[in-house]
């Protein structure tokens, strides 16, 4: 361009050329199923040629399939091992430091808890109590995953969780829109609750305790 170039001849000309190296890769590109030695393989490749590496990545993605989460971590012995975590993860923390359990790792964790699940944002503590009570009599944690906590129903929670009366924690739903809905749905689907929401024609002042997952 500053040779005197035509900038819009220049972009044409950079478009089409991503489209032919694009083509060129889909075409040199090959599908590695699960279960397969090329998974191995390549795993191997990236770990700086290391095969026991690279057959351990290939063991973990024999027993999660493509659609399981991977994670490493440092092992506090000198063995490397695949372990299996059964359940779900999605990418969302809890709404206060308040419910943290474990602070030496900062992390909330929650024995067999109920779930409430709710579409939308919870900020009034009174829509609460009509399942804040029976859970509370039960002895079993609460997990609330909503679009947000906020106000008078956090504040609330907080106190309560302090207090020792309720064991309890709150985290935002993951995704947005209609992608949440569907996520919150999956949710449920997996720990055997309802999603309070219109679509569903509940409303949370009005659920009980059998609509927790």
């Amino acid at each position: 361009v500053a040779a005197g170039a035509n900038p819009m001849d220049l972009k044409r000309g950079i478009e089409k050329a991503v489209e032919i190296v694009v083509s060129d890769l889909k075409k040199q590109s090959q599908v590695v199923e699960v279960g397969s030695k090329k998974i191995e393989q390549v795993a191997s490749i990236s770990a700086n040629n290391d095969k026991g590496t690279g057959k351990l990545i290939a063991e973990a993605f024999g027993k999660v399939g493509k659609e399981g989460v991977i994670t490493v971590e440092e092992a506090k012995s000198t063995e490397t091992y695949v372990e299996v975590v059964e359940g779900m993860q999605f990418d969302r923390g809890f709404q206060s430091p308040y419910f943290v359990t474990n602070t030496d790792k900062m992390i909330t964790e929650l024995d067999n808890p109920y779930i409430l699940l709710c579409e939308k944002k919870i900020s009034v503590m009174k829509d609460l109590l009509p399942i804040l009570e029976p859970v509370a009599q039960s002895g079993k944690p609460l997990l609330i995953i909503s679009e947000e906590v906020d106000g008078e129903a956090l504040a609330t929670l907080v106190v309560n969780k302090i207090r020792g009366s309720l064991k309890v924690a709150a985290v935002k739903a993951p995704g947005f829109g209609d992608r949440r809905k569907a996520m919150l749905e999956d949710i449920a689907i997996l720990t055997g609750g309802t999603v309070i929401s219109e679509e569903t024609g509940t409303k949370l002042e009005d659920a009980t305790i059998h609509l927790l997952g």
